[in-house]
């Protein structure tokens, strides 16, 4: 099977969250069930670095006005398919938006064209390759699936994943009459939104198939709660919907082989793990003690809960503990954590940003990680966390709470726990969380049932990829 996955980032050549990580490694585990992926990306400065020789494929004298190409190349183990539009994608800042954080003005038309190339792709294909099926992501691509829906492409099989509901392409009801779309189009069964025109709606009401990175998102989601307006068309093709859990790459993610971690460890050793503490408090200046060491890699958002974090910086100093903080995102959360840093001098380290190397040297170092979210689709660092040994609390929501087994009492007499899970998302209910995770980490040998537990569960893209495999046969072979 040919399956042409269009994304808006891909690992490792250019990544803002989990979406890049799963565009990155799916194609690899989809592999071994048989179904070989190519993958349309952006031409971002990023990309166009690192894809070196390329094959021009098709070219547009004019796509939503300016001049662009689709390249064939080769990154890695990646099939690349980068579409070229200088005037789109060749601009300093981030995928989304200028180096200030303010979204690019003409992100509806440089994902339209995303989009739009997407369903050429899907309706030409390329001198001896064509796909059998489509897998959209998030509502940078998700047009394509309306595009392909109005267009010569509609019998092909479609798929669009949600990776977080709450982002959707939202504009304006005046950008319609460029989108190239047929009048029919606009409407409660196309792209019209609550008046304005919605990239996510039109994907999700155009796919054959839906999915969302978590089961209990894919419920969530249903709910006018955590719907973000969507619930009642989820609802409607409920028949459709299907959560699939976000997988690790395990060739990245191990602690057993890891190149970027201070010392290399497995389940078996995990004495050696203090080497990577150690280093981590140097990096953040902490206090070379025994307490407790929590870590945060995330956005700096509310949904994330962040805000809740900063409020309980004083309740876990208070308790011993130290925290190291990794992230960026809002300005006021920025400034809270790094006066933080400021004021317990020592015992709360912040670096605001993103750096890879550092995020696997928290997860090998920190005790334990803190991941508050108000709402989370799947969560990837939970999973990186499981992995080294660096105990999650998490929020009971979404693949946080399908991947995290909480350390009740029945649970680490079994030893099968692997966490700490809190409810509901809300100030007191992190504190307790905190304070019990303080208390087990002084039970030695409780603590490290844990992390061996963890460090044992699956979370590799095998079993997803099974998954996907599964619906996207069922897509396509009736029409085989």
């Amino acid at each position: 099977m040919q399956l042409l996955s269009v994304a808006s980032e891909i690992y490792p050549l250019i990544k803002t969250g989990g979406l890049a990580d799963v565009a990155g490694a799916l194609p690899a585990a989809l592999a071994g069930e048989g179904i070989a992926v190519r993958t349309l990306v952006p031409g971002y400065p990023q990309v166009m670095a690192r894809i070196g020789k390329a094959k021009v494929v098709r070219r547009y004298d004019a796509l939503f006005g300016a001049p662009a190409s689709i390249l064939a190349a080769k990154a890695g183990d990646l099939d690349l398919l980068v579409l070229d539009a200088p005037d789109f994608f060749m601009r300093e800042g981030g995928p989304y938006g200028d180096l200030a954080g303010h979204d690019w003005p003409d992100n509806w038309r440089r994902f339209a064209a995303l989009s739009r190339a997407g369903a050429d792709l899907a309706e030409d294909g390329i001198k001896g390759w064509r796909p059998d099926i489509v897998h959209a992501h998030d509502w940078q691509a998700a047009m394509t699936a309306a595009y392909m829906r109005y267009g010569p492409a509609r019998d092909m099989p479609k798929a669009v994943t949600i990776h977080n509901l709450a982002f959707q392409g939202r504009f304006g009801p005046e950008i319609f009459g460029s989108l190239g779309l047929p009048p029919e189009a606009w409407g409660v069964d196309g792209v019209e939104y609550y008046g304005g025109t919605g990239y996510l709606k039109a994907g999700l009401i155009s796919a054959d198939l839906i999915t969302t990175v978590s089961p209990s998102y894919a419920q969530e989601i249903r709910s006018p709660a955590q719907g973000m307006g969507l619930d009642g068309l989820l609802n409607g093709r409920a028949d459709r919907l299907h959560g699939i859990l976000n997988g690790v790459d395990t060739a990245i993610w191990d602690p057993a082989t890891d190149p970027l971690i201070a010392r290399r460890y497995t389940a078996r050793a995990l004495a050696a793990r203090t080497a990577n503490r150690k280093a981590l408090t140097r990096h953040f200046g902490l206090d070379r003690d025994d307490a407790p060491l929590f870590v945060i890699i995330s956005r700096l958002t509310w949904q994330k809960g962040m805000d809740m974090v900063a409020d309980a910086i004083g309740h876990l100093v208070a308790l011993g503990a130290k925290l190291a903080i990794l992230g960026s995102g809002d300005h006021a959360l920025e400034g809270a954590f790094l006066a933080a840093a400021e004021r317990h001098r020592g015992r709360v380290g912040t670096q605001i940003g993103y750096d890879e190397p550092l995020s696997h040297l928290m997860q090998a170092g920190g005790d334990a990680i803190l991941i508050p979210s108000r709402f989370e689709p799947c969560g990837l660092t939970q999973l990186y966390a499981l992995r080294y040994g660096c105990i999650p609390v998490v929020a009971r929501a979404g693949g946080l709470a399908d991947t995290v087994i909480d350390a009740n009492e029945a649970a680490v007499a079994a030893g099968a726990a692997t966490g700490i899970v809190f409810a509901p998302s809300d100030p007191s209910a992190l504190a307790g969380a905190i304070t019990r995770t303080v208390r087990l980490h002084g039970d030695k040998a409780a603590w490290q049932a844990m992390q061996r537990a963890g460090m044992r569960a699956d979370f590799s893209w095998a079993h997803s990829a099974r998954q996907y495999a599964r619906l996207f046969r069922a897509l396509v072979q009736p029409a085989a």
